[in-house]
């Protein structure tokens, strides 16, 4: 049996999102002159696309939604580490699989049993895969990461010619590609963005310079937000991940033709009247004023709905937008339909449309303070995903 809230995922939307991707890539490249302080590409007909799938393809379903990419051409997925790699080769997926994150409490048999790309960003973790590597007599790609200011993993760019020389002159290990991440690609009044790619420009002449047997390596930098900034950052590859899902990372916009993939469904399971003075939902956070319907939903935060959704979002029931009213509980919310004739049974939508109207998960985030990511990622595994396309 199926509970009354799921998740429709439209395999064919993200698989559109992906080519409109890979044209205007490939269209912009054509189009306009590259830039002069623009690193040249490797690549001909436009940067290639990491298509990134890391926690449960932003909450769509990692599995189906790798398939469906690889099917549409996708060579590269990225994930966050071995274990979801793990879970991606498990699903029948074969395309190559870079790991974006830490190595150093992971198992490295992982790598070679799945056949998976590491990221290594540290010296530590330099010094572990090379260990494996040759454990297994192995020669392994991977992909070296440089911190150009976001602090988190990589080796710090103005300290590459002590930590790297290791690293580069391992018999074990080949330098398939050289990348960065951007802090700030979606915040277009703080410079570290610029900082961060001069940074990175910089880095990889000295790379260069210490070791050319590196060579040819390729580069990548540009997630979602810096890939819609500026297209100096293209290099190579890009690396896309909200975009695939057709939302745009906020306040960015854009003119592609994206659709947003996911629809979150559910059912009026009860609608009752609440008296003037009564309150409604754990804590007496709503009140009524005056004589009132609610319905009840069958959703709450274990379903992945943040609890600050009461009093500031809606759901749309007969096409009409219902208020969220008071806390949205473990396993169910209220929303007032007071102008709304209400049956159980009526189709309720959390995220997508209805009628003329339509709830995104911008709209959504914007109402609770948050951002798009973490409403996507934070839908519930016992939320049934149901594929189309």
């Amino acid at each position: 049996m199926i509970r009354p809230t799921i998740a429709r995922v439209d395999l064919g939307a993200i698989t559109s999102n992906y080519r409109h991707l890979v044209e205007f890539l490939a269209e912009t490249s054509a189009r306009d002159a590259p830039r002069e302080d623009a690193r040249p590409r490797r690549t001909t007909g436009g940067p290639g696309v990491i298509a990134v799938v890391k926690a449960n393809a932003y909450g769509h379903g990692a599995g189906q939604v790798a398939r469906a990419l690889e099917d549409a051409g996708a060579d590269l997925l990225a994930c966050a580490d071995i274990e979801e790699g793990a879970d991606l080769r498990a699903a029948g997926v074969r395309a190559g699989i870079l790991v974006f994150g830490a190595l150093s409490v992971s198992d490295l048999d992982g790598l070679f049993d799945c056949g998976l790309t590491p990221t290594i960003s540290t010296p530590g973790a330099a010094r572990a895969v090379q260990a494996a590597a040759a454990k297994y007599k192995r020669r392994l790609r991977y992909h070296l990461k440089i911190d150009t200011g976001m602090n988190r993993l990589g080796f710090r760019h103005d300290h590459l010619r002590a930590s790297l020389p290791e690293l580069l002159a391992s018999r074990n290990l080949e330098c398939e590609a050289v990348y960065t991440h951007f802090a700030t690609a979606d915040d277009l009044e703080l410079p570290l963005f610029d900082e961060q790619r001069r940074r990175f420009e910089r880095a990889l002449a000295e790379v260069e310079g210490m070791h050319a047997a590196a060579r040819p390596w390729y580069v990548h930098a540009a997630n979602s937000a810096a890939m819609l900034r500026d297209p100096r950052v293209w290099h190579d590859r890009v690396r896309p991940g909200l975009l695939l899902y057709g939302v745009v990372p906020p306040p960015l916009s854009s003119t592609l033709p994206l659709v947003p993939a996911m629809t979150l469904v559910s059912r009026v399971v009860a609608a009752k009247g609440v008296r003037p003075g009564e309150s409604v939902g754990y804590g007496s956070q709503f009140v009524a004023t005056r004589p009132a319907t609610i319905a009840i939903v069958p959703a709450g935060y274990a379903d992945g709905l943040d609890v600050r959704l009461g009093g500031r979002g809606a759901v749309l029931i007969r096409g009409r937008r219902a208020p969220v009213i008071g806390a949205v509980s473990m396993d169910m919310l209220a929303a007032d339909v007071t102008d709304c004739e209400v049956s159980p049974g009526d189709q309720v939508v959390i995220l997508g449309s209805q009628g003329r109207d339509r709830i995104d998960v911008s709209e959504m985030a914007r109402a609770i303070g948050t951002i798009p990511y973490e409403v996507l990622c934070r839908i519930g595994s016992r939320i049934e995903r149901v594929y189309n396309g």
